[in-house]
């Protein structure tokens, strides 16, 4: 594993240890490395709307939390400055959905980052329903120190 690789899951560790909402929801975090993230949620009865269907803000709230853990693997605090989503499924009771966050571009203290979710069914197999664009700002201050405590 790379120095790289290491402060990333360093930096996840922390964030996840104060990140209450995530942790609530059943959000994990499976995969980080610099500049990516993969997050996991179920969907539970309670995020069923109106229409027997998930609710879209869990669907970007999914996709924020990727986007968070991916734009804070560098060990600068970082913060989302906007986002766009658009919806291209439903997702329903009992859904296992996986969001991916990818790094595109980070320059100076701004960032773009590219996140899919997915319906992944018991064999496998993702159905992508949901894409996200974040546009991440780094803030003051750091989530680790350089010595790991």
């Amino acid at each position: 594993m790379t120095d790289a690789e290491t402060l990333a899951k360093r930096c996840a560790e922390a964030m996840y240890a104060h990140d209450r909402a995530s942790r609530h929801l059943g959000i994990t975090i499976e995969a980080v490395g610099p500049g990516r993230a993969t997050a996991r949620m179920r969907v539970t009865d309670t995020m069923i709307n109106g229409h027997d269907i998930c609710h879209g803000g869990y669907l970007v709230l999914l996709a924020d939390t990727a986007f968070a853990f991916a734009c804070n693997t560098y060990n600068r605090r970082t913060v989302a400055q906007g986002a766009d989503v658009s919806f291209l499924e439903t997702a329903h009771l009992g859904d296992s959905l996986v969001a991916e966050a990818v790094e595109r571009v980070r320059r100076g203290r701004s960032g773009i980052y590219d996140v899919t979710v997915s319906r992944v069914t018991d064999g496998g197999h993702a159905d992508v329903i949901a894409e996200f664009r974040g546009r991440s700002r780094v803030v003051s201050g750091t989530l680790v120190s350089p010595e790991g405590t």
